[in-house]
Order: structure tokens, then sequence, then C-alpha cells
């Protein structure tokens, strides 16, 4: 009898978006609904696990972690490539890792939720509302307004089609964007000072790595307008924590909306929780109805397949990523 873990289930909502019913006759099941951030307390936990479904990148699986869960034979992700496993460690372990879909929407459909709340002071507004207060802001316009995006990936290129309906001009920029590509998205190209100088908003979809790692510090927001908001809706340390508190803290830019942290959860006292020119929500931005189908619906047919000796979606690291969209092979 298999004993699967699942991990990191705030809400409780994995038995919903999955059918785990049919695995009841091959393993037992136990669903984690706490945070295990500390590395021994989480060998500890697990170690009888020999199937674990992780949510994205809520906890990480160094090789260091791996090489204790002597029982672990898959990890089940969520999502098509997870940051957070060290995938050449797997391999060498005998661990075979597997992914799933993902929404193709929702990261970005979240990305406009904050710049609009911004824009229109909707949690101000609201909380005086139910303090039977009545119109207390003023409201920015976006029309005639400039976004500007880094990283025209999946959530980027939506997010930049998305502006067109609202008639703002839209920029762009990665380290490996060319103007054509740019241009097939509705954006102009503009090198990395220009996009900072010029945004009225700046939002952030590119992934995270070593290069990418505090890409948006104290110099670059020196080069932001006042009145800009910058969005994050990709990682929190792509932005680094301690420079923007600063320029948030000196009125240096009008805002930011937030979706990503460097630590999460977030700390109950972080900065970020009590400053009145933040707005911010606890990574949802992948957290909806369409993409949990996909992850749990997906990882149920994935330790299904996997138990039956024919593994599908699987990561290595040849294959780092499957398709948004994806079948299995």
């Amino acid at each position: 009898m298999h004993k699967i873990a699942i991990l990191d289930d705030y809400q409780n909502t994995s038995m919903k978006f999955g059918n785990w019913h049919g695995l009841r006759e091959h393993a037992e099941i136990t669903v984690i609904t706490d945070h295990i951030d500390n590395e021994d307390a989480l060998v500890e936990r697990l170690e009888p696990y020999d199937i674990l479904c992780v949510m994205r990148e809520r906890t990480w699986f160094p090789g260091s972690v791996l090489s204790r869960l002597k029982c672990l034979k898959l990890l089940a992700s969520t999502g098509p490539w997870n940051a957070a496993i060290d995938i050449e460690a797997a391999d060498e372990l005998g661990i075979t890792v597997c992914g799933t879909a993902s929404s193709l929407t929702a990261a970005a459909e979240h990305t406009w939720a904050l710049i609009l709340a911004a824009a229109r002071h909707i949690p101000t507004e609201v909380s005086s509302f139910r303090n039977g207060g009545w119109q207390v802001t003023v409201g920015r316009d976006l029309n005639g307004k400039t976004l500007g995006v880094l990283g025209l990936g999946y959530s980027g290129s939506v997010t930049a089609r998305v502006a067109q309906a609202f008639g703002m001009k839209t920029i762009a920029w990665s380290q490996n964007m060319t103007a054509e590509s740019a241009a097939s998205h509705g954006a102009q190209y503009v090198s990395k000072e220009e996009l900072l100088a010029s945004s009225d908003i700046l939002s952030i979809h590119v992934r995270l790595s070593e290069r990418t790692r505090n890409m948006i510090g104290e110099h670059e927001l020196s080069l932001m307008q006042p009145h800009a908001l910058l969005v994050n809706t990709a990682r929190g340390p792509i932005v680094n924590e301690q420079a923007l508190i600063a320029a948030l803290n000196r009125k240096q830019i009008a805002g930011a909306a937030m979706d990503v942290f460097d630590v999460e959860p977030l700390p109950a006292n972080h900065p970020y929780r009590t400053m009145d020119n933040v707005i911010a929500t606890s990574h949802i931005g992948y957290v909806t109805e369409g993409s949990y189908e996909f992850y749990y619906g997906e990882s149920v047919e994935n330790i299904l397949a996997w138990i039956e000796g024919k593994p599908i979606r699987t990561l290595t690291a040849a294959k780092r990523e499957i398709s948004y969209q994806t079948v299995p092979s």
C-alpha cells in the first residue's frame, strides 16, 4: 500500500478538485494543510511517504532534503515546471518527478485585478463603504498611460494584450526580447532604462533565475517616475525587497501591488502588511478553479500512471518543463 501526502493545501481544496477516490485502493492519503518551513521538521514529517503531491513552489526540495527521504519514489508536482525541486538530485536518487498543465491566463488576470485595485483605490473604498463612508479617493485613468512589461512570456503577453483594450501604450523589455517578438504582442521594444523611466505602471513577468534575482533594485527604482506603480505577480526575489521598502517609505514611487514575496507565507509582522502605498495578496495569482482542476486532476492521473509503471508528464534534468496545456506523454 502506497502512502501519499498532499502538501501545503492551505484551504483544504485538493479533494474537491481532484478525483482521488480512484487512488484509495492503492494508497493511504494524508492532506497536510500547514506549511513546514524547517528542513529537519519537513524530513521528519514526510519520512513515511513514498509519494508526495506538492503545490507549485510552496515547499522547497533541495538535494539535502531529497537524500534524507528514504521512502520517497514519486514527486507529483503541480504546474509545468518547479524551480523548488532539485531535479538533478531527484534523477540521481531515482525519484520520479511529474508536472501538470496550468492556466494560461490566471496570473495575467490577477495582474489586472491588482492594477485596477490600485488605480481605483478599491481596498480603501471598500473599507470606507463598509464603515459607512462615501467617496474617499480619486482614481487614476489608464487610458493614454504607458504600461511597461518586463518579460513577454505567457502571463506577460496576455497582460500586454489586455492593456490595448484600455487604450494604453505598451512597452516591453527582457534580456532575450527582440523588437519583432515585442511587436507580435502589441508592444514596443525599448531598453531596460527606457522601460523603467517611461512606465506609468511597470508589471513584472520574468521567471526567477540567478540573472533575474534582484533585477529591480535601488538603481532601477530610482529611474522610475514618482507617480509610477510597480506590479509583481512573478516571483518576490526579482525585486530587491529592502530597496523597494525604502523606495516606498520615501514615496520615491507611488506604490506597489504584489502577489509574491521573498518568504512565503509572508510573516505576520512584515512591513508590507501595514504600508498604505502597498496593495498585496497572498500569492493567489494561480489559485483559481481552472488551475486547481489542472493541478490536482492531472496529479491524480500522474500518480495512477506511475503506480501502473507507466509514468507520464515526467520532468527530468534534460526536460525541465512540460507544455502549459499538456496531454500525457
